[in-house]
């Protein structure tokens, strides 16, 4: 959906919360952050989460976050690695508005360098289930490039 927009070698930055409900608060900081983007390449979404989502039980897919209302995605984008420090701490700094008003975690494909512990926050209580998965069909943890989920311990 967003090759259009971001095609191959832009330098970006994310980070996202899911958010249930959007309150005030959440509301006052998106009104002093927003008009502060950088640039016009940075963008801030906000995604409604409905629907089909609310009919599956949290527990019967990796996706936690099934009784939330809304996702918020932060992005700097730029073309030139020049601006994104500028561009990170406006992500950063938005996003630390926001976060003590969100549901905790973030969609994974949303996280980027954030640590073992916002990816578990982001899986719920589903985390060591699936590390438990993971223990058995990846014990070496080959599979580790994305936001991983290391094998469980023995």
């Amino acid at each position: 959906m967003f090759d259009g927009l971001a095609p191959h070698g832009l330098h970006d930055y994310w980070k996202a919360d899911m958010v249930n409900p959007l309150k005030e608060p959440a509301i006052a900081a998106h009104a002093q952050y927003g008009p502060q983007i950088p640039t016009v390449n940075p963008v801030m979404h906000i995604y409604p989460l409905n629907g089909a989502v609310h009919d599956v039980a949290a527990d019967a897919t990796a996706f936690a976050y099934r009784d939330t209302q809304l996702t918020h995605i932060i992005g700097a984008v730029s073309p030139d690695p020049a601006p994104m420090p500028e561009y990170r701490e406006w992500v950063r700094d938005y996003w630390g508005a926001l976060h003590p008003h969100s549901a905790g975690g973030s969609y994974v494909n949303f996280l980027m360098e954030e640590g073992g512990e916002r990816i578990a926050t982001s899986y719920r209580g589903d985390f060591a289930r699936l590390a438990q998965i993971k223990r058995k069909y990846d014990r070496d943890n080959l599979f580790r490039v994305n936001q991983n989920i290391a094998p469980e311990a023995d």
